[in-house]
């Protein structure tokens, strides 16, 4: 197997704050310490945010690839994630990220497929697959319906 590298830059701005940047694409991400802790600056991305969002946007990508893969056809996906942040034994984690889904589709026969491949994607990401913490998944799959003219 071929072995990828995925590069990126971070150069300290200010105080609790950074600015990503990869020679691969743009544009630059400033990156700061959450409010949670000292010092911490709200409305910007956090370490936190981009770890989680890597464990939501992995299962996207994984997704897209089954479904293409598969053959199947859908109508629109999204997911909100929430990273649980605790304390355990004087070092903070990431204890578990909750991943919700919702695949919207067409036709009501292809539900259980759909549900399927949305569990086959969590279980091959490989970004979930990296990491310690327990990612849980509660997807939604909704069957729009088609307006008849």
């Amino acid at each position: 197997m071929e072995i990828h590298s995925y590069s990126l830059n971070l150069t300290w701005e200010s105080a609790k704050k950074g600015v990503l940047s990869s020679n691969e694409f743009n544009p630059e991400i400033e990156v700061v310490t959450p409010p949670p802790f000292n010092g911490g600056i709200p409305g910007y991305w956090s370490p936190e945010h981009l770890f989680v969002a890597s464990v939501s946007s992995c299962l996207m990508t994984t997704f897209l690839a089954i479904a293409e893969n598969s053959k199947f056809e859908f109508a629109g996906f999204s997911c909100s994630a929430t990273g649980k942040l605790e304390q355990i034994e004087g070092k903070y984690l990431i204890t578990e990220i909750i991943l919700k889904p919702e695949l919207k589709i067409k036709d009501e026969s292809q539900k259980e497929k759909a549900e399927r491949i949305l569990i086959k994607a969590e279980k091959a990401c490989l970004i979930s697959n990296s990491i310690h913490s327990k990612v849980t998944m509660i997807p939604q799959v909704i069957v729009e319906s088609v307006g008849v003219f």
